[in-house]
């Protein structure tokens, strides 16, 4: 591997202008695509094969008419404080509110509250509900702007209203004050951890093309593949990270063989070879946890999955290429002013001493303390991480709703109002479908579901049945007494199927328990039941790809003991945050409930690949060492040496950008945020920087062990670029400025060579 991608990069760096020019061409494409393309629709979640899912189905077939997915408006009217809404004038307004909608273009129908009994029982508040012919998406500007006119138009009477539905539910777009603010971090680290602008600059413009390009098609093909805002925002997300990251790891490693004496062409092919390697493994990593979110079965989580393995796969190759592209247009200016300055003999390659001057730099100065007290710092890092992750015992899963906006919103006020006058469960009804067909009796056995399910506790008011044409399915609504996300709820949806279950045995018809909520809930389950199994396929994975790397059994274990600790320390601090509510009002979180039941996996499959990317990057310095010969206490030294700094430079701007989306409104991209910053901190400067190099220097040589048998069998990786050492240069390397070596240098310049 490490051969093939230093003639690619060789390659490249020679025809800079064509790698060039062709990406350009992908990035006009892209956003081109992008440009022309309609909009995408928000879908619902769909769980198939749950018995949700199949009521789904069943109503699909037997009211194809009646489950048309137009959008759906609620306006709820409010009187003023000791007033009603039954009162003549504002009953007038209400009537003459609803009176502008009907007819209005795309409206199929408006509701009268008075007729259909949409009113509380103090008389408080009523709602109408507004049915459309048009999709959520597809509903023109006109008709919303007619929507909030005639809110307006009944606040003018002196009545509160608001409007919930889905006729002006709005996705958050990317972009926006936080994920700059993330990206202006990213850049400050860039520049404080290269010493160049040029060199950061290069780093965050190969990140950018790779997420225009990933952004675009995700909005091109939105329409034809189902994909949503939220597979967009994650593609956005992990390619800006992974984008920048790679793109360091490999400028790094190119200042350091140009520091060895190599000439520019040469030494972008053995920094492609080498940390290109890396990048190449870490990357595959990241793309088959994600791309193994689809054996969990939920469509949208696939489409997630596939839509952020796309752009780290975009991002792996944009590093291979376009960065020693841009090496061949830049040239010194990517190397440090003080390389220049000085001469980039004079550095020698040395991390640990970026000033020059030969002293220890932090990297090494943390890897020595580290070696002197490897059991204290292993004991503080594992009771650390493990308190962090206690609350991890207290998680609920849950799909948020209304509920958790922000009350400045008009579909959380809408949805409070609602609460308030009709009941906490009446915002989250469910739907319970009779399929009569194979009952002999439809009409008794529908009677006996409807007395059967108001007889369970927890039941507030069922509906009369809505009939098919046919007269086989009967459609009941019934409301609980609790909220959409209360546990109350989950436990009133099982006591219903439980109770519909001995029916069904009696009848012989089919009882199926549906509706937003209930689905909610079957995802929640199927959720926890494939959490075990997915982290046990991604730990083995763990275990596997590293010992073919690092030729090890002991590594790769501790890199999964180490990345479980990890997540279960995010997990701790996305029940902390999401559940209990603490720090929530530093991110603008206003109603705690249940974890988002689809982040946990996600979590786990995103931060599997960015764990293993800094566990290659750090350890890849530490084996060549060893291979080499050196100890296990100075092969420790070495990796920190050379890779501490990028790693934590990498994970501070990874860290960054994730933060940066806390800030968006949406529920889901905000616990995304939250999960993946505290996962990677947690993860990057505890688990690789304190209890990897505490338990390396605990096992000594043994750490590096492998059995005769896996060492015949196992394929040989050349990650470290090995094979390189020994190929001849196709061209000299350029004069060494004067200046002496810095002090402690870990590898000496290597011999420049032709060929024969």
């Amino acid at each position: 591997m490490a051969t093939f991608l230093y003639l690619i990069a060789r390659w490249a760096f020679r025809r800079r202008r064509l790698v060039g020019g062709l990406w350009l061409g992908a990035v006009v494409l892209a956003v081109a695509a992008a440009a022309v393309a309609p909009a995408g629709e928000e879908e619902a979640l769909a769980m198939p094969g749950t018995e949700s899912q199949r009521a789904f189905d069943l109503l699909d077939e037997r009211f194809p008419q009646g489950n048309a997915q137009g959008a759906e408006a609620r306006l709820v009217f409010q009187a003023p404080d000791g007033q009603r809404v039954t009162d003549g004038e504002y009953r007038a307004a209400v009537e003459d509110t609803l009176g502008s909608l009907e007819g209005g273009d795309q409206v199929a129908s408006a509701t009268d509250p008075y007729e259909t009994g949409a009113v509380s029982e103090d008389g408080a508040i009523a709602y109408s509900t507004i049915a459309y012919s048009a999709s959520t998406v597809d509903l023109s500007e006109p008709t919303k702007h007619a929507l909030e006119e005639a809110a307006d138009q009944a606040r003018g009477a002196g009545l509160t209203v608001e409007i919930g539905g889905s006729a002006l539910d709005s996705q958050e777009e990317p972009g926006g004050t936080t994920e700059i603010i993330g990206v202006a971090v990213a850049a400050v680290v860039l520049v404080v951890a290269l010493g160049s602008l040029v060199a950061a600059g290069l780093s965050l413009l190969t990140a950018f093309v790779g997420v225009a390009i990933a952004f675009g098609l995700v909005t091109a093909l939105a329409v034809p593949l189902g994909l949503t805002s939220t597979v967009a925002i994650l593609a956005l997300m992990l390619g800006l990270a992974v984008g920048i990251d790679y793109a360091l790891f490999i400028t790094s490693r190119f200042r350091d063989e140009r520091a060895k004496g190599w000439e520019p062409e040469e030494a972008a092919g053995r920094a492609v070879g080498t940390a290109g390697s890396a990048v190449v493994f870490a990357g595959a990593t990241v793309f088959i946890a994600l791309v193994g979110l689809s054996v969990v079965g939920i469509p949208e989580l696939t489409k997630m999955g596939l839509g952020g393995a796309g752009a780290v796969a975009l991002a792996v190759l944009v590093a291979l290429t376009l960065v020693p592209a841009l090496f061949g247009f830049f040239g010194r200016r990517v190397l440090s002013r003080t390389a220049r300055g000085a001469g980039e003999a004079g550095r020698a390659g040395e991390e640990g001493s970026a000033d020059g001057t030969g002293r220890p730099g932090l990297g090494t100065r943390w890897a020595r303390f580290v070696l002197r007290r490897p059991v204290a710092v292993l004991t503080t890092a594992v009771l650390g991480l493990g308190a962090v992750a206690l609350p991890v015992l207290s998680l609920e899963l849950g799909l948020p709703g209304d509920e958790s906006k922000s009350v400045e919103t008009t579909e959380r006020r809408a949805y409070d109002l609602l609460s308030e006058g009709f009941g906490p469960g009446f915002n989250g009804p469910l739907t319970v479908v009779v399929d009569t067909a194979g009952s002999g009796d439809a009409r008794a056995t529908t009677d006996l579901v409807v007395e059967t399910v108001r007889g369970v506790d927890g039941v507030a008011s069922v509906g009369d049945p809505v009939l098919d044409e046919a007269g086989d399915t009967a459609v009941l609504t019934v409301v609980p007494e609790t909220a959409p996300s209360s546990g109350e709820t989950k436990d009133l949806v099982q006591a219903i199927r439980g109770a519909a279950s001995d029916v069904e045995a009696d009848t012989g018809a089919g009882v199926l328990v549906t509706g937003a909520t209930a689905m909610n809930i079957d995802i929640s389950d199927a959720m926890s039941d494939a959490l075990i199994p997915y982290l046990t396929v991604v730990i083995g994975l763990a275990v596997l790809l590293l010992t073919v790397v690092f030729r090890s059994v002991l590594v790769p274990v501790k890199a999964a003991l180490g990345f479980l600790l990890s997540v279960g320390a995010a997990f701790g601090v996305l029940v902390a945050v999401f559940q209990w509510g603490w720090a929530a009002d530093l991110i603008g979180i206003e109603q705690t409930g249940p974890v988002m039941s689809l982040m946990p996996i996600l979590v786990i499959g995103i931060v599997f690949g960015l764990a293993m990317d800094y566990e290659v990057f750090l350890l890849t310095r530490m084996r060549e060492a060893h291979v080499h010969g050196a100890s296990p206490e100075e092969a420790i030294v070495n990796g920190f040496r050379h890779s501490g700094r990028v790693v934590a430079a990498a994970a501070i701007i990874m860290i960054s950008v994730f933060a940066g989306f806390i800030g968006m409104n949406s529920p889901t991209i905000q616990t995304m945020g939250v999960g993946l910053a505290a996962a990677v901190a947690f993860d990057a400067f505890v688990v690789r920087m304190a209890i990897v190099p505490a338990v390396l220097a605990l096992l000594g040589h043994r750490a590096w062990w492998l059995p005769r048998i896996l060492s015949r069998v196992l394929p040989r990786v050349d990650i470290e670029g090995e094979k390189l050492s020994g190929r001849h240069a196709t061209a000299t390397a350029e004069p060494a400025e004067p200046g002496p070596a810095a002090p402690g240098a870990a590898v000496a310049p290597l011999p420049v060579r032709h060929r024969r």
